[in-house]
Parts: C-alpha cells; sequence; structure tokens
C-alpha cells in the first residue's frame, strides 16, 4: 500500500506583526496557506488580532529591541519548530520605528540612538536569534527603505539607520550564499500604515498596505535581492540620485517643508 506523504506548509516569521505592512503580510500568508508566526510586543494587541484579522497565526510576544526578549524567543520557537516538525521557510522582519530630527543643528542625540537601536541593533538580535534556525533554501527580507536612495531633511536618523540595514542585507548575502540562504532588502516608498498617517508633509505615490503586501511576497517568491516599489517612485529617487547635488538638494528641500513630527513607532 503507498503511503501517501502530507503536503508541506511553509512557514513564515514576520516581526511588527500587529499593524502596517507586518499585518498584511501575515494576513496573505495565512490566506495562501501558510503557517504564519505573527511577532509583536504587545499580548494584548495581537491576542485581539488573533480572533479576527490573524485566526490560525501562531504569537510569538517580544520586543525587538530588548536581547535577552529576542533570545527567548528564538528558543521558543526553536521548541515549536520541533514540536510541530516545521522548518523556518521565511523570515521578514519588518518591525522598526521612525522619528525625525526637527533641528539638525540642536543634534538629537537620544532620539538618533533609539532609532539606529530599533531599526538596526536589534535586527542583529533577530538574526542571531532565528538565523539558526533557517535550513537551506529558505530566505530572509530585511525592512529597509526608498529613503536609502536619495538623503531627505530630518531624516538622519531614519535614513542612517535604513542605509545600515541595505549594507547589512548585501554583506549578508555574500556570507549565506554558502548555506543557500537567500537575502531579500525591501524598499518600500510612502505607504497607507498608522505610522506614516502621523506624517505632515507630502508623501507622494503612496500605495496601500495590500499593494505593499502583493510586491513583497512576489518579490520574495522571486529571489529578488532587492525590493523596491513603486516603481514610478523608487526608480524617480535613483534618477534624482545621479544628478548634481545642488538640483537635488533644491527639489528636495522644496517639497518637504514640514512642522516638527514626534514619535511614531510601530
Amino acid at each position: 500500500m503507498d503511503v501517501v506523504k502530507p503536503l508541506k506548509i511553509n512557514t513564515v516569521l514576520i516581526t511588527g506583526a500587529s499593524s502596517g505592512i507586518g499585518l498584511q503580510l501575515a494576513q496573505d500568508y495565512l490566506a495562501l496557506g501558510w503557517h504564519v508566526i505573527a511577532c509583536g510586543r504587545s499580548q494584548e494587541r495581537l491576542d485581539a488580532l488573533a480572533l479576527n484579522e490573524l485566526v490560525g497565526a501562531t504569537l510569538l510576544i517580544f520586543d525587538i529591541s530588548q536581547r535577552n526578549q529576542v533570545q527567548q524567543a528564538g528558543h521558543d520557537l526553536a521548541e515549536l519548530l520541533a514540536k510541530t516538525d516545521c522548518q523556518l521557510d521565511l523570515v521578514v522582519l519588518n518591525a522598526g520605528s521612525c522619528e525625525y530630527i526637527d533641528d539638525a543643528k540642536a543634534f538629537d542625540d537620544v532620539l538618533f540612538e533609539r532609532v539606529v537601536h530599533t531599526n538596526l541593533i536589534a535586527m542583529g538580535y533577530c538574526l542571531s536569534a532565528f538565523l539558526p534556525l533557517m535550513p537551506r533554501g529558505s530566505r530572509i527580507g530585511l525592512m529597509s527603505s526608498s529613503a536609502i536612495f536619495l538623503p531627505f531633511p530630518r531624516a538622519q536618523a531614519y535614513g542612517a539607520s535604513k542605509a545600515g540595514v541595505q549594507y547589512l542585507a548585501s554583506s549578508l548575502s555574500l556570507d549565506l550564499a554558502k548555506n543557500d540562504i537567500g537575502v531579500s532588502l525591501i524598499c518600500p516608498g510612502f505607504v497607507a500604515t498608522p505610522l506614516t498617517a502621523k506624517n505632515d508633509f507630502s508623501m507622494p505615490m503612496q500605495v496601500s498596505v495590500q499593494t505593499a503586501s502583493k510586491a513583497i511576497r512576489n518579490g520574495l517568491k522571486g529571489g529578488k535581492r532587492e525590493i523596491h516599489f513603486p516603481r514610478r517612485f523608487t526608480y524617480l529617487l535613483k534618477l534624482m540620485s545621479f544628478l548634481p547635488a545642488f538640483v537635488w538638494q533644491k527639489m528636495i528641500a522644496n517639497d518637504t517643508q514640514a512642522k516638527p513630527l514626534k514619535d511614531k513607532s510601530l
């Protein structure tokens, strides 16, 4: 009698899954039949989502900025994978924050440290905890930003942290090739999320979280090293970066006049 092997269910871990792009990714992967490990720092928030938007997801509660919590999450995940006989096919390190430095002359070093820690250092914590659990043929997506293509006013902390993610992804892709683990850098333009809703400046070519999720999922599935969208916006930024500095500096300065912004964390 032939033994029919059960169909393999892919597993994806998504940080920052309680809102915005992360929540939409979790919903869409669930709809596709994936085993979704939805990560966030709020037990209450994720529990509420699990009753509605994230039905069927496995919840993993930890703060990405706290190394001990991330390491414990890694141990918990290892036990979960062993019990369920699953493997970690995909990791999307999506969680992050955005704060702006309103007065560069009075540079806010505490804000700078906070943003770089959340967007870059914490990503290192996650890599340390989750990469050992990823088998050959798996892929990891690191959330950066289209801000890396061209400098923007007041984005010294945010832009520097996301540029660091870009280099991190490029270097990782070289060293993880021998392990057959793919690395994708994700560079969204403006996406309509609770985070960007607090911005008080123009956000050209803004897209929905549904559009963002589709672009990211297609890029990850296709094994793209750089996933950037919307293309009209990101290609425009890349093109502007080739212009003389005084040209794009004037263009950006004229288009980004804004009021001071307060803390906006995912």
